[in-house]
């Protein structure tokens, strides 16, 4: 993103630089008074004024003219907030930086500026706004350069620290600090979006996107599905994003032609020097298997051109129709090589060998299709109907061939293992919904619908598939709808929803199947400065299906309470409370004998939030505001946990555009079962904020 940024920066010069008010004209030099002859002479040959009152009055003689006041308009106005951060971090390290990954150091916390160019040359009007720079897991960086009639210029940038290494996860036998599926990566992305003659009925457009993300890790190397063992991995992608199009803007239509193109890639090297044991801990042909040195690498490559068509239509005053229509041809090729040594087992041949190596390669084409149409009829006031109908369809052919050499002793090679895969693939989805809204009163509306999903697919199937190289699914859902607004008095608001399915084929285990989805939303005010409002959503989802038997609950409540006496001019709190319960159990296979068992998850968890604004007395003309809360997590169940944060935030106004914050905050997290996880942080952080 290295020009994305060059190119804000040359913007912001430049248009400084163009909006600086010119420089008042040079005073003529300042002569000494004329003689009283001098003065009549001057006076009897200059023409007759018009309009005398319009004269400016004379100088006082021997003082030079005073210049023209400057103009009050400002043409930058903004705020910047900068200061320093301290953090004590004590505990366990990557659980922090999975959770929190707050740095120590200078940090431009916020940054705010508006820049008016009162001629209206190249721009009317900049606004430019950037967050958490120096350093935080989390920088954003926006630009809006505006000329009206003309053109409005966006760009956008955000960086993301990734980082995810919980001891525990995937192998909870692992070392200490150690985690066989760990990222420590920066995943960039950003846009730049220039639309021409904004408010007219032809409007042009470019826009140019990428995301790209490049960082370390640690990845699983799978050993003919007997073992795994862990690697340090370097990560790199990037996709860019070409489109442009035209938008014609109408009164009583809209349409949109856009025509793109994306590029891909995605580089993944992996090695490994040292004997690693992996995850298997028991002897396997009467050997261990163990990895010594590996080096593994592949690279993909993908393209795609797609066009769409994007359309509005209200030909009557009661119906409104819209459509949109995607199509895409992208193109992929993949390259994989990776060479071991070590002691490993081949179960199809019960054989132990000291290391291997494999060369594959795959390339693929689709063709996606991406459809959707609907309409709004209103036949009378109080009736209102919507349907929509869409379809998603996407066709692709692959070819792929491996190469799996066996090394035995020095000089001996086991006979090559080849294989070739040609895979077509299909996947259909449709989908119609119509739902009806009544209004039965003007405090009472009704809704109810229903929608049908289908349709049919034909994929890869998964490495430890027992049932050749393809998988073939179907899905069949049909799903009722209603709910209901209900408006009793004029503080009271109350909105309920609900959603019923019931489905005979589906693609995943893990899909919605026949389930029930409430959710009920109720606002009080009680009176002019308290709030109440409660919120309710229930999931419950069965798959009686034979191997499967996924039983999926989950229950939401939850209550805030927000209090602004005068509008919260001297105090304001709010505070909310959720309780939240989750069940879940499924039947899978184990390996490495396929036995049959049943995985089970549950969590009762308890989260509270609570702030409190406070504007101290004045003192000398200087009022203080202070704030104090926190939040909490705590969770029962497969895995307890909590996680705690209060804190507290003192904002003293030194001038009338200074102001200094100051900022504590604490973290708290620890786990029942893996209490090496936990961890502890006091982070303090100051600084100024400077208004113009």
């Amino acid at each position: 993103m290295r020009f994305l940024l060059a190119f804000l920066i040359n913007v912001v010069i430049t248009v400084v630089a163009l909006a600086q008010p010119p420089a008042p004209p040079a005073q003529p030099p300042v002569k000494a008074p004329a003689t009283p002859e001098a003065q009549a002479e001057a006076a009897a040959a200059a023409p007759a004024k018009v309009d005398d009152q319009a004269k400016p009055p004379d100088p006082v003689p021997g003082k030079a003219t005073p210049p023209a006041p400057p103009s009050s308009e400002q043409w930058i106005t903004g705020s910047v907030d900068f200061g320093y951060r301290w953090v004590d971090e004590r505990g366990n390290l990557p659980t922090y930086r999975s959770i929190v990954n707050l740095g120590s150091g200078p940090k431009l916390t916020g940054l705010d500026f508006t820049i008016t160019d009162p001629k209206h040359r190249m721009f009317d009007r900049i606004d430019a706004r950037a967050n958490a720079w120096g350093g935080d897991p989390y920088n954003t960086a926006h630009i809006d350069v505006t000329k009206r009639g003309l053109y409005e210029l966006r760009g956008d940038y955000r960086n993301i620290a990734y980082f995810n290494a919980m001891p525990s996860f995937a192998n909870f036998l692992a070392p200490r600090g150690f985690n066989e599926r760990a990222f420590d990566v920066r995943r960039r992305s950003g846009y730049i979006d220039l639309q021409l003659f904004p408010g007219k009925h032809i409007l042009p457009y470019l826009v140019f996107e990428r995301n790209s993300g490049y960082g370390h890790g640690v990845e699983t190397w799978v050993q003919d599905s007997n073992d795994s063992f862990a690697v340090p991995v370097l990560l790199r992608d990037s996709t860019n994003n070409y489109r442009g199009g035209v938008r014609f803007e109408y009164n009583r239509w809209h349409v949109t032609l856009e025509e793109g193109a994306t590029t891909f890639k995605d580089d993944d090297q992996a090695s490994a020097n040292g004997s690693s044991f992996g995850d298997r801990t028991t002897p396997i042909l009467g050997g261990t298997l163990v990895l010594n040195t590996l080096t593994q690498t592949y690279g993909i490559r993908g393209s795609s051109m797609y066009s769409k068509v994007l359309a509005t239509a209200s030909p009557f005053s009661w119906l409104d129709l819209n459509g949109q229509f995607l199509y895409s041809d992208p193109k992929t090729d993949a390259r994989y090589f990776d060479i071991a040594h070590g002691n490993f087992a081949l179960l199809s041949s019960l054989l132990l060998y000291s290391g291997q190596y494999n060369i594959g390669s795959s390339a693929s084409n689709g063709k996606h299709t991406l459809a959707n149409a609907g309409m709004e009829i209103r036949p009378f006031k109080r009736l209102k109907i919507i349907d929509s109908f869409s379809l998603n369809r996407y066709n692709q052919t692959g070819v792929g061939a491996l190469t799996q050499q066996i090394l035995l002793t020095p000089g001996s090679t086991f006979p090559a293992l080849v294989s070739a895969l040609t895979t077509p693939q299909n996947v259909t989805n449709y989908r119609q919904q119509v739902e009806a809204i009544f209004d039965v009163t003007r405090k009472i509306t009704l809704r109810g619908g229903y929608r049908y999903e289908w349709g049919d697919a034909t994929v890869l199937a998964g490495t430890l598939s027992q049932s050749g190289t393809l998988a073939s699914g179907a899905l069949s859902r049909n799903v009722g709808l209603a709910g209901a607004t209900i408006r009793p008095w004029r503080k009271l608001s109350l909105n309920l929803d609900y959603e019923g399915a019931s489905t005979t084929r589906d693609y995943f285990r893990t899909s919605l199947y026949n389930y029930q989805r409430v959710r009920a939303r109720a606002k009080y005010q009680v009176a002019a400065a308290l709030s109440v409002q409660a919120n309710f959503a229930l999931l419950d989802n069965q798959n009686p299906s034979q191997g499967v038997q996924y039983d999926f609950r989950s229950r939401d409540n939850s209550l805030a309470v927000f209090w602004m006496p005068n509008g919260g001019k001297r105090v304001s709190v709010m505070a909310e409370y959720d309780r939240s319960t989750l069940r879940s159990n499924i039947d899978f296979l184990l390996l490495p004998f396929y036995t049959p068992t049943v995985s089970s998850y549950k969590e009762n968890a308890h989260t509270a939030t609570s702030t409190i604004d406070l504007v101290l007395p004045t003192v000398a003309g200087i009022a203080p505001k202070l704030s104090a809360g926190g939040s909490l997590f705590i969770a029962s169940g497969s895995r307890a946990s909590r996680y705690f944060q209060p804190l507290g935030r003192l904002s003293l106004p030194l001038q009338k555009h200074v102001q200094w914050n100051t900022e504590w905050r604490w973290y708290g997290y620890g786990e029942q079962l893996y209490q090496y996880e936990g961890f502890r942080a006091h982070i303090f952080m100051t600084g100024l904020k400077l208004i113009r």
